[in-house]
């Protein structure tokens, strides 16, 4: 059920990069550093410390030697960090979406 849950948040990223008038996945992954700088810098009210706390801990657990399921099990191993690195792309996409939007117009409000 968690795969079908992933596979559906992608498919809503990739709906939303491919909709005319939004942000394209190129401004999108230009506009992640100055997200991130926006946002520890207190500018950005779109990124919490949660969100960016749980951004942080996601990148900690692919690079970290240390994992739910080891990465010598073959085929196994590696599935924890892929579904890991998913959510990471989808919530960065779609942070840095709605970051560019907030870039255009910052009146808008955030969700």
């Amino acid at each position: 059920m968690v795969k079908a849950g992933r596979a559906a948040a992608t498919w809503r990223a990739y709906r939303e990069v491919s909709k005319p008038g939004s942000p394209g996945v190129r401004a999108r992954l230009r506009a992640v550093p100055r997200m991130l700088r926006a946002a520890v810098k207190g500018d950005y009210p779109g990124l919490t410390k949660g969100k960016l706390a749980m951004l942080g801990m996601a990148v900690a657990y692919i690079v970290s030697p240390i994992d739910v399921v080891p990465d010598f099990l073959l085929g196994i191993g590696v599935v924890d960090d892929f579904g890991v690195f998913l959510w990471l792309a989808t919530a960065l996409l779609g942070e840095s979406g709605q970051f560019v939007e907030w870039e255009r117009d910052p009146r808008a409000t955030v969700k």
